[in-house]
């Protein structure tokens, strides 16, 4: 029998998959406007059930009233803050929109902030971190969107794969002890570390695939321990680190994981959201995404949600970006659709709505 998976010893866990008991049209790529706008519409209803066993999900459709004449287009980070209010980073007009579990709108922020969304964390103060991947910073603001601290120079990229702080950062994460990783992907290949006023205190990663090195890491979380789990999207991986930037394991078995987030639970759980083949040579490919993957602490794949291929039917999923989980373990889903469509549908006009949020209720 394999090993376990010992975090600690750097060992590697074997993946042991529970199928999805209904996929949603069985991966049929139906992408017509009127089905996109229809499952967009605002209505909630019942909608398919995803996954199966202790890891079994109901879609609440249309989850997420906009006001009227709202769209947010790409979706690309959703965070849920401690009264279960649920927070929509999202490129369109309004950049930050709130909406209670129920999916009733309560407000937005964030107008003529933002150059273009990409990542959200929600810290235990109640602030938030916002990644800006279109102007190179990360702002921690206030629930109500007031600005308190801006690392990085708006507009102004670091030179493309230096090293330095930041060329297109995607995502940040806070250690218990307050320190602040950003994740540094797109022009960059480096994970950033610094104190919560703001200071660099160091960096780590260069391109490659050995252990430490990244191809496009996309996001991170940290743990009660301090652990800074890397989501490294075309090396197909998590890496995991210490707070000094140590490697010490990695999750394997994964297609461009893209969103990732910790759960509540006493021993969290680890939801990683999964791009699907985009080349003209495996886009047709099943079971590669894009879906959702449940992870234990240890690396071990308990879940995979959505259906053998892209699609727009309740249940699937076209690009899921942004993960959040609430203090009952339902998950909401943002999706990149919009800026995603020409290379997961090629040969299908892109609608002029399409839905880039879904929430998954957990069954009892």
């Amino acid at each position: 029998m394999a090993p376990a998976f010992d975090r600690r010893r750097g060992a590697r866990g074997e993946n042991n998959v529970h199928a999805a008991a209904e996929h949603a049209a069985k991966g049929e790529r139906v992408a017509s406007d009127a089905a996109v706008t229809a499952l967009s519409a605002g209505c909630q209803s019942t909608g398919a059930i995803v996954g199966s066993g202790a890891f079994a999900y109901r879609v609440e459709e249309g989850w997420g009233r906009l006001p009227d004449g709202w769209e947010f287009t790409d979706v690309a980070a959703v965070g849920v803050g401690r009264d279960d209010n649920v927070h929509v980073f999202n490129r369109g007009a309004h950049p930050m929109v709130v909406f209670d579990r129920a999916g009733n709108f309560l407000r937005s922020w964030g107008e003529g902030i933002f150059a273009r969304p990409h990542g959200l964390h929600i810290a235990p103060d109640g602030c938030f971190y916002c990644t800006d991947d279109g102007d190179h910073t990360v702002r921690k603001c206030t629930p109500d969107g007031k600005v308190l601290l801006t690392i990085g120079v708006p507009g102004e990229p670091a030179p493309y794969f230096s090293g330095q702080p930041f060329h297109r950062c995607t995502h940040t994460a806070l250690s218990p002890s307050g320190d602040i990783y950003v994740s540094d992907g797109y022009g960059n290949a480096r994970v950033h570390k610094y104190d919560a006023r703001g200071r660099h205190l160091l960096s780590w990663g260069e391109p490659g695939t050995d252990p430490g090195q990244f191809n496009l890491v996309h996001n991170l979380v940290t743990d009660r321990d301090g652990w800074v789990y890397v989501a490294d999207r075309e090396n197909h991986r998590v890496q995991l680190f210490d707070g000094n930037g140590k490697y010490e394991a990695q999750w394997n078995n994964l297609h461009r994981p893209c969103g990732l987030c910790m759960g509540n639970e006493a021993d969290p759980l680890y939801y990683i959201g999964e791009l699907g083949p985009m080349l003209d040579s495996n886009r047709r490919f099943p079971n590669l995404g894009p879906q959702l993957s449940i992870a234990t602490g240890e690396g071990r794949i308990v879940a995979r949600i959505g259906s053998p291929h892209a699609g727009t039917a309740s249940g699937q999923f076209v690009a899921p970006h942004g993960l959040a989980v609430d203090s009952r373990g339902d998950i909401y889903v943002g999706e990149v659709a919009y800026t995603a469509w020409a290379a997961v549908f090629p040969d299908i006009p892109k609608p002029r709505r399409i839905r880039t949020l879904q929430k998954l209720v957990k069954i009892p």
